[in-house]
Formats: structure tokens, C-alpha cells, sequence
């Protein structure tokens, strides 16, 4: 229960965030709805492709909270340990093969720091 809290108050922190452009909330709130919603582009009942589409999603959420964002917005909202958040790290960048640097391109309007 502690976990979903935890969660819900990253989401909102960083759903307020003035440094993260409102554009890539609403896509990141949309991926997150079709993620967490039973309707699905691939339905679930088809075996290996049906869970794909979710996996994809996930790819793309991780992604862009460790790969595209700065890490120093991230930590300042992140409610866990450095511990998770390098494991999540990790997981991030081995699913950011999944996601083309053309899709990242079109959806993220975010650009980081050059330093």
C-alpha cells in the first residue's frame, strides 16, 4: 500500500513540475492510462503479442523518465532509493531498444541540459 502511495505522489509531483513541458505530461498521462486500462491495442488473450503493446508502453515511460529526462528532476521527485532507482535504471536502458529514436523525436518535447 505504501509502494501506491509513494507512486501516486512521484506522478503528482512530477505531473507539476514546471521544467517537464505540459505536452509530455499528457503523453506520459495517456501512456500511463493505456497501460494501466484493459483495453489494449493487441489484445491480451493473444499469447507473446498480446503482452507486447503493454511492454512497448513501458519501454516508452521508462525510457523517457531515465534516458530523456535530466536525472536531477527525476531524483528531486523520486521516493525510493538510489538502490531502485539504479535497478530501474538499468531495466530502462535495456527496454530503450524497443523504442526508435524516431518515436522518441516526435513524442518529447523535453530537451536537457547540455551539461
Amino acid at each position: 500500500m505504501k509502494f501506491l502511495k509513494d507512486l501516486q505522489k512521484f506522478l503528482t509531483d512530477v505531473a507539476h513540475d514546471e521544467r517537464i513541458p505540459s505536452r509530455d505530461k499528457k503523453v506520459l498521462l495517456a501512456m500511463i492510462a493505456l497501460l494501466i486500462s484493459p483495453i489494449d491495442l493487441i489484445p491480451d488473450w493473444i499469447p507473446v503479442f498480446g503482452l507486447l503493446d503493454d511492454l512497448i508502453i513501458l519501454a516508452i515511460i521508462l525510457d523517457y523518465f531515465f534516458t530523456v529526462l535530466d536525472s536531477q528532476i527525476l531524483l528531486s521527485h523520486y521516493p525510493w532509493g538510489m538502490k531502485s532507482f539504479a535497478s530501474l535504471r538499468k531495466i530502462a536502458r535495456a527496454l530503450q531498444f524497443f523504442v526508435p529514436r524516431f518515436v522518441k523525436k516526435r513524442l518529447w518535447q523535453y530537451v536537457g541540459s547540455p551539461y
